[in-house]
């Protein structure tokens, strides 16, 4: 593994305001035109009506269910895990897809909050829901399910790459979530992705103002190049305003 990929990303409170303004959908696209085709965690939904999150990935691995799992590890993978969260980071729970199960309750969600984490997503099942959602800890979840999570699964290690709803999540990825989902970003592409999110969604801003006014999508979306100075006037406008 290179340098670049390995260690959490920094971000700077210009990338998180950024990120935290764009939607997935565009962070998706930008990953999507760089070769990473799968980096939306699929089938996952918020907790919270109107829910947004951004933190750096702490990976934590289940495993079906197997009784010797914590005496030869000599310890709980799950409880380890919430208990090494620091401020900033997203609890990311690789439970296979598998719905029938708990994978994380109140308890543990109140005491990550607490250590500062930003939240948590699981391709499995939420225990406890509506004190989760009471505690407002923004969660992306396949289910919910009453059982403990020793029904189906053994938490077996964290910090290690994992497969979480579809998505390979390195520690240190970074989480972004908003209404519609949640998708990592590799830590290398961090500020890059940033930067070219929120130039697409300008560019779409202006796509969606003119279509609405009844241009075409021939002409605005993709933009045609006899467009671009109509675009390029238009944002100039667009920023004299902002600085206005």
């Amino acid at each position: 593994m290179s340098d670049d990929a390995s260690g959490p990303a920094e971000i700077t409170d210009e990338i998180r305001e950024v990120l935290l303004s764009v939607s997935t959908a565009t962070i998706t696209s930008q990953l999507q035109q760089r070769g990473y085709q799968n980096c939306f965690f699929a089938g996952l939904k918020p907790l919270l009506e109107g829910q947004h999150m951004m933190g750096i990935a702490h990976t934590l691995r289940y495993v079906p269910a197997r009784p010797d799992i914590g005496s030869l590890m000599g310890f709980n993978a799950q409880k380890e895990a919430v208990e090494s969260v620091v401020p900033g980071e997203v609890i990311v729970v690789e439970a296979r897809n598998e719905p029938h199960a708990g994978t994380i309750g109140d308890i543990y969600a109140t005491r990550a909050k607490y250590l500062g984490a930003e939240g948590v997503i699981t391709d499995g099942a939420l225990r406890d829901t509506p004190a989760i959602r009471d505690i407002g800890m923004p969660v992306y979840h396949q289910s919910s399910h009453a059982a403990t999570l020793g029904r189906l699964h053994s938490p077996l290690d964290h910090q290690v790459p994992i497969a979480c709803a579809g998505v390979t999540v390195m520690p240190g990825d970074v989480i972004v979530g908003d209404e519609e989902g949640a998708v990592c970003i590799p830590a290398a592409l961090l500020a890059e992705i940033a930067e070219a999110s929120l130039a697409m969604e300008i560019r779409e801003e202006f796509a969606l103002e003119r279509v609405g006014d009844g241009g075409s999508t021939r002409d605005y979306f993709p933009l045609a190049k006899d467009k671009r100075d109509e675009y390029d006037a238009w944002k100039a406008a667009r920023d004299g305003e902002g600085n206005g």
